[in-house]
């Protein structure tokens, strides 16, 4: 059931799209992407509500339908433990559960999902907060179409885990195919050239992984530690119960009540387990003084697991036979989440320690759950444990590559019982001080309440809306690659236009300005369309007079200053502004030497201009125009403002591409024909061979009307249409 809208609050929208989300017994370390991220938006979705002036918060996740994973994953709607707080989960292309390097293909169809489902709501949120790259570049579409104030928490950064991945001895070859880092770069660039407020866990996270981005602005980005739950994390209690978990670990060792040294995590690579299972190994002393507890995840069969968990387990049970580790090391294969502030409470009870090795930790949640546990840490040195460090003073911090450094580190804390000590009360006390949910909250809500004020509600002029002829359809395609260029294909298509007025809006979304297609307009005697999307998306011409839509031109003209872009560029060498007749107010046209065109790629100029703050769209066309608008403006963007305002829903518009600036038109929800001409390759490389776009075998016009026959555009229904 849908919560109320209650329009005296804020209604915040919290969107975290991989791993295994669910408002209890949440799946922890069950496979790379359901670790710490997914406790945190449910804790903070939960501390968010409990707030006074907060009515609302929707946790946004993708919908799953798989056989592999509970049926709870696959509920459209469900209520977290607060009231107010709900767990809304939207479709996202493949309905199988898949790891979020292989999601990317799907992000603009669940933008497209996420978008409707915002317009059926009383009001649209007052803030969206994306949480990991994936998130950011969906959040990204919303805040592009909608202007809602876009805020980010990136959890984990792509160039800093490349860095740290590459340090370890993987090629940058290796790291792309595993993490698909080029895609997940791009995403984080552009929501940090977006994002009105990023929210970090740590200084370190800005000073040391935000700063080797493009769009670096500390200015923008505070710092607001997670919570921990203090009635969960806790002390060892007097008569406390051993739990089921107790006695799961007890078993594998022959002495028990020896100190335990703790890890707990997935079993991810980026954990770096086995130098921790290394340093005990080659240890005696260690090996002697305490026992080592591994809690990785849960398994039933090690070879059904993905590669990299399969990986990790597989090192760990080879380094137990190599080290001959037999009854001094324990790595049970199941526990429950309920069970995790046990395990803790077991190893502070045997006066032992918690290891995180991981070789990057962008905060160390479970760190606070030891530390708050009265268990001292030793924990990598890159990342959030520096900060956790310096405000808890309950651990020591060790290079997370070094076995030595880290098995040294771990023997002086357990041999040194006036530090283990001290570390102990620091932590139960600093935790409860400087790490709680309530305070996060606060400080949370007293950051995003400026940007609500300031922002401005969208608004639509009632001449666009009536401008849409009650159509519940809409046809719309590229000029100069796709309608042009086979006489008897415009034929065709221009009579099937005349034929069928009543039934269709028609649309040309181009990259020239108006006054120029007028000209071929006329030249060509094609119907003048129902919307113009001219200049790359930068205008909207309506009406029977194809009137300017100021609406969507005072939406667009955000963050934009071309005299700043043009000052950047004129320094460029192979640059030269095109002829005045090709710029427009928010399109700036540049010529590229043909001698250039190899080094002034699209991602230098994004780079270079990203460096000078400039929030804005690169667009490069054959080699030889480059087109710069704001970061607002493309087509596709400019396409669904339209289908919005005339509700005709995205999957009754059947759009044609031609060249690149085509390509956010053609992913998504949208019915998409990339028609037979020499940009057919060039398009359908850059799609990745979305599922729902159709190659036609005829060229330009012809090819629309084989796509209409293709979809069954004037038969089908939304929910009817075949995009196979």
């Amino acid at each position: 059931m849908q919560l109320q809208q209650d329009d005296s609050g804020l209604y915040l929208a919290l969107i975290s799209i991989h791993g295994l989300i669910r408002g209890k017994n949440l799946e922890l370390g069950c496979d790379a992407d359901t670790g710490g991220q997914t406790k945190y938006v449910v804790d903070l979705a939960n501390a968010l509500a409990r707030q006074p002036g907060v009515a609302r918060v929707d946790l946004i996740t993708r919908r799953i339908v798989d056989d592999k994973v509970h049926s709870d994953y696959s509920v459209p709607i469900e209520p977290l433990e607060v009231a107010g707080a709900q767990i809304v989960r939207i479709d996202c292309g493949s309905e199988q559960y898949l790891a979020k390097e292989k999601l990317w293909q799907h992000l603009d169809t669940f933008a497209d999902n996420l978008l409707d489902y915002f317009h059926q709501q009383a009001r649209m949120p007052d803030v969206v907060h994306s949480h990991y790259a994936d998130a950011g570049y969906v959040a990204t579409q919303i805040n592009h179409l909608s202007g809602i104030p876009l805020v980010h928490t990136g959890h984990s950064l792509g160039r800093d885990k490349r860095k740290r991945l590459m340090a370890s001895g993987m090629t940058s070859r290796d790291v792309e195919q595993r993490y698909n880092m080029r895609h997940r770069i791009e995403a984080e660039e552009q929501v940090l050239a977006n994002a009105s407020l990023v929210i970090t866990s740590t200084w370190q996270e800005i000073e040391s992984q935000y700063e080797l981005y493009d769009y670096y602005s500390p200015e923008s980005m505070r710092v607001i530690p997670p919570g921990t739950d203090l009635s969960l994390f806790h002390p060892p209690e007097l008569g406390e119960a051993p739990s089921q978990i107790t006695s799961a670990i007890r078993r594998f060792l022959d002495d028990p009540d020896k100190p335990m040294i703790l890890a707990l995590s997935r079993p991810d690579p980026r954990k770096n387990i086995a130098t921790l299972m290394q340093a005990y190994g080659e240890s005696p002393e260690l090996r002697e003084m305490a026992n080592l507890v591994i809690i990785a995840g849960n398994r039933d069969d090690i070879r059904e697991m993905d590669n990299g968990a399969q990986e990790v387990l597989s090192e760990l049970l080879v380094l137990i036979d190599y080290y001959d580790l037999y009854g001094k090391v324990a790595i049970p294969k199941k526990h429950l989440p309920s069970e995790v502030p046990a395990i803790y409470r077991m190893a502070a009870s045997s006066r032992g320690i918690f290891i995180n090795p991981a070789l990057t930790e962008p905060f160390g949640l479970t760190l606070l759950e030891c530390a708050a546990s009265g268990l001292p840490f030793v924990a990598t040195e890159n990342g959030g444990p520096v900060d956790i460090v310096e405000n808890c003073e309950a651990g020591l911090l060790v290079d997370p590559l070094s076995s030595r450094d880290l098995g040294n580190a771990i023997k002086n804390l357990l041999l040194d019982g006036d530090m283990w000590r001290a570390f102990s009360a620091n932590g139960i006390k600093n935790v409860a001080l400087k790490y709680s949910w309530n305070a996060h909250a606060r400080a949370y809500l007293k950051q995003i309440k400026p940007l609500v004020a300031a922002h401005k509600p969208q608004q639509y002029s009632a001449a666009i809306v009536k401008a849409s002829r009650f159509a519940d359809r809409m046809i719309v395609s590229d000029l100069d690659k796709t309608l042009l260029s086979n006489p008897t294909g415009l034929r065709e298509f221009c009579q099937m236009l005349r034929e069928r007025r009543k039934e269709v809006a028609f649309g040309i979304a181009t990259a020239r300005r108006l006054d120029s297609v007028l000209k071929v307009l006329k030249k060509y005697r094609i119907p003048k369309p129902d919307i113009l999307i001219s200049s790359l998306g930068s205008q909207i011409h309506y009406g029977r007079e194809l009137e300017v839509s100021t609406d969507w031109e005072e939406h667009v003209d955000h963050d934009w200053n071309p005299r700043a872009i043009r000052r950047i560029l004129r320094k460029v060498d192979g640059l030269s502004l095109q002829d005045e007749s090709e710029q427009s107010k928010f399109k700036i046209s540049f010529h590229i030497d043909p001698a250039y065109q190899d080094s002034l790629t699209r991602d230098r100029i994004m780079k270079l201009l990203r460096q000078e703050e400039q929030s804005i769209n690169v667009f490069i066309t054959a080699g030889q125009n480059l087109d710069i608008t704001p970061a607002r403006v493309s087509k596709g963007l400019a396409l669904r403002y339209v289908a919005s305002i005339w509700g005709i829903p995205l999957e009754r518009v059947l759009v044609a591409a031609g060249a690149g600036s085509d390509e956010d038109m053609i992913t998504g929800k949208t019915l998409s024909v990339v028609v037979s001409n020499r940009a057919h390759e060039q398009i359908s490389q850059t799609t990745q061979q979305d599922h729902q776009i159709f190659y036609a075998s005829q060229p330009n016009a012809l090819g629309i009307l084989e796509a209409i026959e293709h979809y069954h555009f004037f038969d089908a229904q939304p929910e009817e249409v075949d995009c196979a």
